[in-house]
């Protein structure tokens, strides 16, 4: 379907088409003094700079064409020139109603899809998810989702941080510990155990020792380098712990990301482009992109426009070694290699941003990628506590993401009604989706790019601005319709003319859901649709404190209101979903 605010500006840009005058003039807005009319056209006053006219005599022929138009209800004219506009409440009726059969609720789909990689998660290997890794996977999936709702193909991967110096590390904590193991004999030449010769559990504690020895230690630190070094040059025992090592991790990462409610396409990491760092090296030197400095392999990526200062981003380090920049290249000429991409989309804390600049400058400049494909860097700011500082434990260390869900949940369970008879598998229901909610909701509902503050009690709350207050919302709609099947109301497949000015601001806002959508993905940004969810919110509580919907003994009235609340509720459940939130039946 076409937006509401696309048809009217159709509308009057014909008008000034017709009056001689270019038709972009006739641009529509949201009018800004709702109190005075619902649409407002400011282009006459533009106009008047290029045709040397006043604004009120070109608003005034263009009100003319306009005036016996069968859509407007009221068309005049305001201050220096501005067009004044309300609609017919029959023309939203039967936009509402086509919106309740379409199976998108008016999102049209785009008329050039692209092919769309979206970069986010970037979790560590071994180590568990703590609280800075919900930003990236909350507005990661939320994108993913938009892209996907109009249409474009999106491939999502985790890119895990599986190749470096940590798996060194882990590799020569478990020598010391366990040198028995046929891994560290090279006179091993049988098959290697299936079965990793850890748990999740041992090896969350495994890092975080082989890290604290190594950075505390010149020996060991020696030793992980060389585990390292031995690794990516191929010995078969420590290629076969990796494997142990990823393949325990990325089972426990899925569980943790679902309760996220968030899933990935691809769970590929850095050691998928390492096949392809040879070929990109050769690449680079043959056709004279890089150079050598002071023994390291770089490329010069400033431009002579530059106001900041952009270093050359090095390959290889002078002993052959290799960096995030190498892998990180090599990850984007893999994908396009493999995946043919229109853009790629990296969700990265913004603190990163001159890293990704070099890398993208450099694919760029080195032909890696095409003029047609476009690298996007969208970058989050910081959870942080009450204090202003990174979110942390009571403790003062850094909050794993586990124990964040499960204080949410109990701060949700607190809340429920205790009157209510909630049965045991109900209770963990709600408060999983309704947990969910509020640390999703209240993450995505600030901007992408600046640091917020969490507030556990603040966004776990019933009321306000929050994920469970949206739930509560949607339920409360679901309560109303189960009531009306109980009570045999039929025919709730009509919305008609509305009967009060709160209906009929409930049913603007309804319109404007394709208008949400499309802004939310074109900005890159699910605050604007958390905005939008918050608004249409808050008219529906109106409404529903105005009106006594079940009592209501006026059949046609009440059939309306159903028809009317059941599209509420199916976009506010549309919305939450392209959000990753899911809805309880009942709280």
């Amino acid at each position: 379907m076409e937006k509401l605010i696309k048809i009217l500006s159709g509308i009057v840009e014909g008008a000034f088409e017709k009056c001689g005058y270019e038709r972009n003039f006739g641009n529509v807005t949201i009018s800004n003094r709702p109190e005075l009319c619902q649409f407002q056209c400011n282009g006459a006053l533009p106009a008047s700079k290029k045709y040397k006219k006043p604004p009120m005599q070109i608003a005034g022929e263009v009100l003319e064409i306009l005036k016996d138009n069968h859509i407007f209800n009221d068309i005049s004219l305001a201050g220096p020139g501005f067009i004044n506009i309300n609609i017919k409440d029959s023309f939203i009726v039967d936009y509402l109603n086509d919106m309740s059969k379409d199976r998108k609720y008016g999102c049209p789909e785009s008329s050039n899809p692209m092919t769309v990689i979206v970069d986010y998660g970037g979790a560590n290997v071994a180590k568990e998810l703590h609280v800075g890794h919900l930003r990236s996977a909350n507005i990661g999936e939320a994108l993913k989702r938009l892209l996907e709702a109009v249409g474009y193909k999106t491939i999502s991967d985790v890119h895990l941080g599986d190749w470096g110096l940590q798996i060194g590390m882990i590799i020569s904590e478990l020598r010391r510990r366990t040198p028995e193991l046929p891994y560290f004999d090279d006179n091993y030449k049988g098959d290697y155990p299936t079965k990793a010769p850890f748990t999740i559990d041992q090896l969350e504690e495994i890092y975080p020792a082989a890290s604290f020895l190594a950075k505390s230690n010149v020996e060991a630190m020696e030793e992980a380098r060389m585990a390292t070094f031995e690794l990516q040059n191929g010995r078969r025992g420590y290629i076969a712990l990796w494997k142990h090592i990823t393949n325990v991790s990325i089972e426990d990462l899925k569980k943790n990301y679902s309760d996220l409610n968030v899933e990935f396409d691809l769970w590929m990491g850095e050691s998928d482009s390492e096949k392809y760092i040879d070929e990109m090296v050769n690449y680079l030197k043959e056709n004279n992109h890089c150079y050598e400095s002071k023994g390291a392999l770089v490329i010069d990526v400033a431009k002579e426009t530059d106001t900041y200062t952009i270093p050359p981003i090095i390959i290889l380090k002078s002993d052959g070694a290799i960096l995030y920049s190498t892998t990180d290249l090599a990850t984007i000429w893999q994908r396009v290699h493999d995946y043919r991409p229109d853009q790629i989309i990296y969700v990265v804390d913004k603190r990163q941003a001159l890293h990704f600049e070099q890398v993208f400058r450099c694919a760029k400049k080195t032909g890696i990628i095409n003029e047609n494909l476009s690298l996007d860097f969208l970058g989050f700011g910081t959870m942080n506590g009450k204090d202003g500082k990174p979110f942390k434990t009571r403790e003062g260390g850094v909050m794993r993401l586990q124990d964040l869900i499960r204080l949410v949940q109990d701060s949700v369970v607190s809340k429920l009604d205790r009157n209510k008879a909630y049965s045991e598998s109900e209770i963990y229901d709600i408060a999983r989706k309704v947990g969910l909610s509020a640390l999703k909701y209240g993450d995505l509902s600030n901007q992408a790019t600046k640091d917020y503050i969490f507030d556990i009690e603040k966004f776990s709350s019933f009321e306000g601005n929050t994920g469970p207050y949206i739930l509560y919302t949607i339920v409360r709609i679901k309560s109303i319709l189960r009531k009306a099947m109980e009570g045999k109301v039929n025919n709730i497949d009509k919305i008609n003319e509305p009967y009060s000015q709160t209906e009929r601001e409930l049913m603007l806002k309804l319109s404007r859901f394709n208008e949400a959508v499309e802004f939310t993905f074109l900005e890159k940004a699910p605050n604007k649709l958390c905005e939008y969810i918050y608004d249409l919110s808050n008219i529906f509580n109106r409404f529903y404190h105005e009106n006594k919907i079940i009592s209501e003994e006026n059949l046609k009235k009440k059939s309306s209101w159903l028809s009317l609340i059941s599209l509420t509720k199916n976009i506010l459940e549309t919305a939450l979903d392209l959000l990753g939130i899911e809805v309880p039946d009942r709280m």
